[in-house]
């Protein structure tokens, strides 16, 4: 449930543009949709991740821009700044505090050995990396649509795959005894 409520608002403004054929248009939908997602979050959870406020202040700050200027170039780099953001972060905790990222993340359900965690930490600082690269190739190459296309199936499905990539990775290092329970 968590999942689909946080990629309701891009599939809103997917909608939208298809519907209308107009990124402006659809980027104003898009802000106040991420609003009323993130007070669902807190409502129902009492939080908000670090990942949703980060998106977030970028809808509305580039979103805002595109709108305002009715010029989709900005929220066209929201994807990157987001994706290269997140680079930075799982890169920093390499050298930051006592566990990567991913391992914070999923350190109390997989139990790996610590040079697989960073492994894995440094896949995703790649992942993320590439992603926002992707994202402003196909957002300056391709056509608007192409690119509204891109964001929604492009990414999700290249997420996919690496997740999947990244959990046969994992299995070549989880306990036996671990792998008899699932």
């Amino acid at each position: 449930m968590k999942m689909l409520i946080d990629f309701l608002p891009i599939v809103i403004f997917f909608i939208v543009y298809k519907l209308t054929d107009d990124l402006i248009l659809a980027t104003a939908v898009l802000i106040p949709a991420t609003m009323l997602q993130m007070a669902y979050t807190w409502f129902t959870t009492k939080k908000v991740e670090k990942m949703q406020l980060v998106t977030l202040v970028l809808v509305v700050v580039l979103g805002g821009l595109t709108v305002a200027l009715q010029d989709g170039q900005f929220i066209k780099w929201k994807p990157t700044i987001v994706n290269w953001l997140f680079s930075l972060a799982f890169l920093g905790s390499q050298f930051i505090g006592q566990k990567p990222i991913v391992q914070r993340l999923m350190g109390k359900s997989v139990e790996l050995p610590s040079q697989v965690w960073r492994k894995l930490n440094v896949a995703w600082v790649v992942f993320f990396a590439a992603m926002g690269g992707i994202n402003l190739y196909v957002a300056f190459n391709y056509s608007e649509s192409t690119w509204v296309d891109f964001k929604l199936f492009g990414m999700l499905g290249l997420t996919f795959v690496f997740i999947i990539a990244q959990g046969l990775y994992m299995s070549r290092f989880m306990p036996k005894d671990m792998e008899k329970e699932d």
